[in-house]
């Protein structure tokens, strides 16, 4: 790996130090580690600048080191929880100038949520180039305030926004794992009618209680004969883990539950429809590998942000989009059951959830963030194809 440089960086092609900022949710930190690979592979040096949350995230992510900054979200209207979350901020904004000072990057690149804002802020008022990226659709709070004041604006999904609006949104896609673009590699694993059929469900922090409640209600209304061809693989609230066992295996049902997978690319590779939230990483990382799947978007987002996520995939084909308040166990044992029954149509959704998939996303940042080191703006860039 390379040393710092020990200055910000004259152009594109020089190789020195790359401060990422990233709020401590695998939402945020994925799509930064994504990143961060790829710019470690063209020479450069990677630190993390994130909150607590981080630290059960960011076991393998490659960075010369990872900095935990005063961060605070502005959330209801108590006048001292405010006043307390000002002055947090402003905490992490006196670190992250000292950080910079020290570091010397000759770039600082964004990730949302409110932990980006001191090192984005600093990075700013300190004349390094910046960068933002927003894995959604809708573009977050964080971001929404930082879109005007940065160098350059990237994004997830071609959505309308602060971005948009000022001309400055590059839509990059959003960068993978190392482990997704493995799975990429390997092809949908085609099923013959009478052979057994893997199912993957998983709700991520936001949704994993709901599919612990809606998908034994569904399976258990299959017809026998589809029921037994199946194999689950779902995760669960620990709450929930012990209750979703025990309906699988009193209808007699083959089924992996456990609150959470490390192997999801392992697991993604083996399945032949997925049933999963629309978070912006989720969405990306299932047309990479071109995996077919009902998407069921959180409703209780505060921008209905999953929902314009999951267009871009659907529209393809690969993918149907189904509301929470209208997918009732008779409706997810029609779709299941349709699915098990037409192997040939869910392959070609996969190989449409593929055509929408953007491999390359870590690679067309990386370019975003050399172009911004080199003192580019977003207007300027031309680099970006189709």
């Amino acid at each position: 790996m390379a040393k710092p440089s020990g200055r910000y960086g004259k152009g594109p092609n020089s190789r020195g130090t790359v401060l990422l900022a990233a709020g401590g949710t695998g939402g945020h930190l994925f799509p930064a580690e994504a990143l961060a690979h790829e710019l470690v592979a063209r020479g450069y040096v990677v630190h993390l600048a994130t909150d607590e949350r981080a630290k059960q995230w960011a076991g393998d992510f490659p960075a010369g080191d990872i900095h935990i900054l005063p961060s605070a979200t502005f959330a209801g209207r108590n006048p001292f929880a405010l006043v307390n979350a000002a002055l947090k901020l402003f905490s992490g904004y006196l670190d992250a100038r000292r950080l910079i000072g020290r570091l010397r990057p000759i770039a600082v690149a964004g990730f949302g949520g409110y932990p980006t804002v001191p090192p984005l802020f600093a990075a700013i008022r300190m004349g390094v180039a910046t960068l933002i990226h927003d894995s959604n659709a809708v573009m977050g709070r964080a971001n929404k305030w930082l879109a005007p004041r940065v160098n350059m604006v990237a994004m997830g999904f071609a959505a309308a926004g602060p971005g948009g609006e000022l001309g400055k949104a590059i839509i990059t896609g959003n960068p993978v794992r190392p482990a997704i673009l493995q799975a990429a590699g390997k092809p949908y694993p085609i099923r013959k009618a009478d052979g057994p059929f893997d199912l993957l469900v998983f709700g991520g922090s936001q949704g994993a209680q709901y599919f612990g409640e809606a998908v034994p209600a569904a399976v258990k209304l299959l017809a026998p004969e589809i029921r037994s061809k199946l194999r689950i693989v779902q995760q669960a609230r620990m709450d929930d883990e012990a209750n979703v066992k025990t309906a699988y295996r009193e209808m007699g049902v083959k089924a992996e539950v456990a609150p959470f997978f490390t192997d999801m690319a392992e697991r993604l590779i083996k399945a032949h429809l997925v049933i999963c939230r629309a978070g912006a990483s989720t969405v990306s990382e299932l047309a990479v590998v071109g995996r077919p799947a009902i998407l069921v978007p959180y409703p209780y987002a505060l921008d209905h942000d999953q929902a314009m996520n999951a267009q871009a995939m659907a529209q393809a084909g690969g993918a149907r989009i189904e509301a929470q308040k209208d997918l009732t166990p008779e409706r997810l044992t029609q779709i299941i059951g349709e699915a098990v029954r037409d192997p040939a149509g869910l392959a070609l959704a996969a190989e449409k959830a593929k055509r929408s998939g953007k491999p390359d996303a870590a690679a067309r940042l990386a370019d975003c963030v050399e172009h911004a080191a080199g003192g580019g703006k977003t207007e300027d860039f031309k680099g970006m194809p189709a």
